[in-house]
């Protein structure tokens, strides 16, 4: 059956400014564009947009889709302002667990604490006897109790792992905070195997997929194969998930711990919903957690430069392993130091022919860096919304003097990059309106000022088109996906308002009223009914 979506304004994003009047669809496919004219007599059926805008289907470009939905589930710390009302609401959830359940929150924030005060691993044991788990909003540090620490087996005489560190008091003792690699000593021993965990992924799964929908995203690039248990976990999850009882299209990084075991199993993907990724690897931590990794000291910590994830020798193993698979690498750079490791690696082994490594993050690079990284076929994974998220609390870890670029992303469009645009969810929220507002405006929603570093602001047509066409060129599907036109799958993404000539404010208001996937409706917002008295 041939469908013909009109009547509404239908941005093809191939030009900025260039709308069609009609879109003809058959077999999950763009069949043409045009006029309503020329297409209606072709249609079988007429789908009306009522006056509603229509983009390429979203899709983020990089996120942790489990992860999403379990902190849908878990405790949200996100709005905490203080360590004490952190410390409150550990209290009133632990309340309503049995005794010895696990308690797992996430998104703290210590530089929205007014008192500036991280709770300590002896204050939550005042409090609770259950064990505690609580992420850090960056997921790179995470805050625990005694109780945690024993079902670990964790003591004052545990050594730091590889890539990853204890915190501890300035008389040696652990204080509760976990950096890094150290986290997942701690997490490992809340991970299950078995059926019933396995649906707990699912219903994660679901959860995060129905959220995705309601902000009309069509898709999403996701790396979760190395975290719970083992890979198949979580693969058996998108299996009985995305494009079963979900429609989806899900891009799978694969984490370098399981990466070569996957190929050797043979793992099959269920395409063109489930298509396997990149092998992905950490090259250094966050800002946030101080763990970011520098090649001067952090500003106000002049013995620190953050923490390299990897050896040298163990970044190249990485990079060449990928390459022994004819694969891409797709790897988390925050800091110079991480960026100037890991560049070293892509020139010497080059990207397979038709693939484009990818660097996520990169907030932090020298004007040297970024010439080298020119001359590579690399692809920027950006996250605008961490730089209403992380300044001003940002500069002053790194020094108001500091040289290079800083959360560039106007800069590395100019300079020719494809960029991608995501949201890193469960480390900031799901909405690419957030998102696009954060490329354009650079301050949070609340801010009166001009924005930070103002002349990094991107277009509307720029932002859009990163969540777009970029997120197609990320994963080099640019010539099916990522534009409405002839032969281009048809993935839509219908919404109240425009974003490319709305006010700023009006971008946070905006709502998807559907979402399309391969030609099939998977979300349509309802409206209340009126009532009438």
């Amino acid at each position: 059956m041939k469908q013909l979506w009109t009547n509404g304004m239908i941005y093809t994003m191939e030009q900025e400014g260039e709308i069609v009047q009609a879109v003809l669809v058959e077999d999950e496919k763009i069949l043409a564009t045009g006029t309503l004219e020329d297409l209606q007599p072709l249609a079988d059926e007429i789908l009306d947009l009522q006056g509603a805008v229509m983009y390429p289907g979203f899709v983020d470009s990089h996120l942790h889709m489990i992860g999403h939905g379990e902190k849908l589930k878990r405790l949200d710390l996100t709005a905490v302002t203080s360590g004490q009302e952190l410390l409150q609401r550990v209290q009133e959830a632990t309340s309503k667990l049995e005794n010895g359940q696990w308690l797992i929150g996430d998104g703290w924030n210590e530089n929205q604490f007014f008192d500036g005060s991280v709770p300590t691993k002896e204050q939550l044991d005042t409090i609770t006897t259950n064990p505690v788990y609580l992420n850090r909003i960056c997921h790179h540090v995470a805050l625990c109790n005694s109780a945690a620490f024993d079902r670990a087996g964790v003591s004052e005489a545990t050594k730091d792992v590889a890539g990853g560190k204890f915190g501890r008091d300035s008389n040696g003792h652990l204080n509760g905070l976990l950096y890094e690699q150290a986290m997942q000593v701690i997490s490992e021993t809340f991970q299950q195997q078995g059926e019933a965990y396995i649906e707990s992924l699912v219903h994660s799964l679901e959860l995060a997929i129905e959220d995705m929908h309601r902000y009309g995203l069509t898709g999403g690039h996701t790396e979760e194969m190395g975290y719970f248990g083992t890979y198949t976990n979580p693969l058996t999850a998108y299996h009985r998930t995305v494009g079963q009882r979900k429609h989806f299209r899900v891009n799978l990084l694969r984490h370098h711990s399981v990466f070569e075991q996957m190929i050797e199993d043979n793992v099959l993907f269920d395409t063109p919903f489930i298509e396997p990724g990149a092998m992905k690897f950490y090259a250094d931590g966050s800002f946030g957690g101080s763990t970011a990794a520098l090649l001067e000291p952090y500003a106000n910590e002049p013995e620190n430069k953050g923490m390299l994830i990897h050896t040298n020798e163990q970044v190249e193993a990485l990079v060449k392993l990928a390459r022994t698979y004819n694969e891409a690498v797709a790897i988390h750079l925050i800091g110079d130091a991480g960026v100037e490791q890991v560049l070293t690696y892509l020139e010497k082994y080059p990207v397979p022919q038709g693939k484009r490594d990818r660097l996520i993050h990169c907030c932090y690079v020298s004007e040297q860096q970024l010439a080298r990284m020119k001359k590579l076929p690399v692809i920027l994974d950006l996250q605008p919304a961490f730089v209403s998220s992380d300044f001003p609390w940002v500069l002053d870890k790194l020094g108001h003097e500091r040289t290079g670029h800083l959360y560039a992303w106007k800069t590395f469009l100019d300079e020719g990059f494809i960029c991608a645009a995501g949201t890193d969810a469960p480390i900031e929220g799901i909405s690419p309106f957030e998102t696009i507002y954060a490329a354009v405006e650079r301050k949070k929603p609340s801010a009166t000022h001009e924005g930070y570093t103002p002349a990094q602001k991107l277009t509307r047509f720029e932002a859009v088109k990163m969540y777009t066409f970029g997120s197609a060129q990320a994963i080099c599907k640019e010539s099916e996906r990522g534009l409405i036109k002839a032969g281009y799958d048809a993935d839509f993404t219908i919404l109240n308002r425009d974003l490319l000539t709305c006010t700023a404010e009006e971008i946070l208001q905006t709502t998807a009223l559907k979402t399309v996937v391969a030609g099939r409706i998977v979300y349509e917002k309802q409206f209340a009914k009126e009532s009438h008295v």
